[in-house]
């Protein structure tokens, strides 16, 4: 079968543009994919159309706009999720209007698709007494529960992204003094992060007992499944999950709802902000590529301390009404001001 004009654009922009000119990394190439094989199910369940026949003037602005109501109506997607799929889209016909401009109207118009209005999610992270009971969660008389425990102490220490503690090696990881992590993160951005003398002592101790300071075992994976498996992200989430709720049973107060992975990183950035740690060294240290990002963990310690000053404050409530409350009503004042 001849293959079409949609075909051939899409595995350049996948292979050519997103790798090789671009330098995505593996996980945004994974997205971008996961995006367009959503549209090509899309086009297949709703208009009836094969991906192999699929044709550029099959795509249209009307279709697109279909599409995303469909990833939340029928794929229960949130706006979040639905934002990143039209990102993805967008950066694929931003792609063609040079590469295919035949349809250049076409491409414009979808562009013109506007990321849609989405609440802000809640920042959820531990104290540092959440984080205490946490750790004491996992049986560590068991070599699974030592693991679980390496795991989650890591994850907080260093503040890692879940995708970035999965793909961790021993290579990775220098014990001089101090001891430093190279974590790879988003967009294949190295940064090294310090780890501190304890936590590079267990780390130590755990990666002599599964046999990773051999030369030989430099490329295994830091954390593995009971096959030799690196662990998943959502293998990650489910060990994270289990112990949060184990340790929400022991005292709610101090283990919200709806902990994740990323919840450590969070329990992480606010105690350094907490500490006081300058915000550019905690935008470096997560990551992080503009200070706007880590300036939420700022936001969320000053309502924190206000509202503290509030609950403690001695001051008096005044009982006095105000100036206009005292005269006929709100535009009698307003239109009083200036004629004394």
């Amino acid at each position: 079968m001849k293959q079409t004009s949609f075909a051939k654009y899409l595995t350049q922009f996948m292979v050519s543009y997103l790798v090789d000119e671009r330098g995505y990394s593996r996980n945004t190439v994974s997205a971008y994919r996961d995006s367009i094989i959503l549209l090509l199910t899309y086009m297949r369940d709703a208009h009836r159309i094969n991906a192999d026949r699929i044709e550029f003037k099959d795509i249209t602005r009307e279709r697109i706009i279909s599409f995303l109501g469909w990833l939340e109506a029928e794929r229960h997607c949130s706006i979040s999720t639905r934002n990143a799929r039209l990102a993805a889209l967008h950066s694929f016909f931003r792609f063609l209007t040079y590469k295919y401009p035949d349809h250049l109207k076409e491409w414009q118009s979808i562009l013109s698709l506007k990321i849609k209005k989405c609440d802000t999610p809640e920042v959820i992270y531990l104290t540092a007494d959440g984080v205490k009971l946490l750790l004491a969660q996992p049986d560590t008389s068991k070599r699974k529960g030592r693991r679980d425990q390496v795991l989650i102490s890591l994850m907080f220490e260093c503040a890692g992204r879940v995708q970035e503690i999965a793909d961790l090696v021993p290579s990775r990881i220098n014990f001089g003094k101090p001891a430093l992590l190279t974590i790879k993160g988003k967009g294949n951005k190295t940064r090294l992060v310090p780890i501190s003398e304890p936590m590079t002592a267990i780390l130590k101790r755990y990666m002599q007992e599964n046999g990773l300071l051999r030369d030989q075992a430099t490329d295994y994976p830091l954390f593995s499944n009971g096959r030799g498996d690196k662990l998943t992200r959502m293998g990650i989430t489910a060990i994270i999950r289990k112990y949060s709720m184990t340790a929400r049973l022991i005292d709610p107060s101090i283990i919200p709802a709806g902990i994740s992975p990323h919840s450590l990183r969070h329990s992480k950035a606010m105690l350094l902000q907490q500490s006081e740690v300058n915000i550019f060294a905690i935008r470096d240290f997560l990551g992080h590529a503009s200070v706007t990002t880590t300036e939420i963990y700022a936001r969320i310690d000053n309502r924190q301390k206000r509202e503290a000053l509030e609950k403690t404050s001695l001051t008096p409530q005044s009982t006095e009404l105000p100036v206009w409350q005292s005269n006929k009503g709100l535009l009698d004042w307003l239109e009083s001001l200036g004629k004394e």
